[in-house]
């Protein structure tokens, strides 16, 4: 028997392998998840680099709201990672939602960052 983490991480490297598999050399917005905030960045495999970054713990984020849990946290994460990769001159990434599903504050985040101008 698998423990759920265990379980998480094989979900969380099936999706990893199925995006570099398929979409090459592209830059990729990757999300993190825990119980209290939210994380997310645009990352350069290529170069091993992270480009942009935002999170509920952010400064800029903390004196906008107080809740970093929810789904409102989650797609004011989604517009600051867009517009802090739109500042560098990203335009299109490929989503990576690790071994989470697309549901919620996930969702919100994806969401959000499309709006805010990033394309995928």
């Amino acid at each position: 028997m698998f423990t759920s983490k265990e379980l998480f991480e094989r979900r969380r490297q099936r999706t990893r392998s199925k995006l570099r598999q398929t979409c090459k050399g592209q830059l990729r917005l990757s999300v993190h998840r825990s119980s209290k905030h939210i994380y997310a960045q645009v990352i350069d495999d290529t170069a091993g680099i992270t480009l942009a970054a935002a999170s509920t713990l952010d400064a800029d984020f903390k004196s906008a709201s107080s809740k970093t849990a929810d789904v409102a946290a989650a797609s004011a994460v989604g517009k600051l990672v867009a517009e802090r990769a739109k500042a560098k001159g990203i335009d299109a990434v490929v989503f990576d939602r690790g071994g989470y599903i697309f549901h919620g504050r996930v969702k919100a985040l994806a969401e959000a960052a499309r709006e805010a101008g990033l394309k995928f």
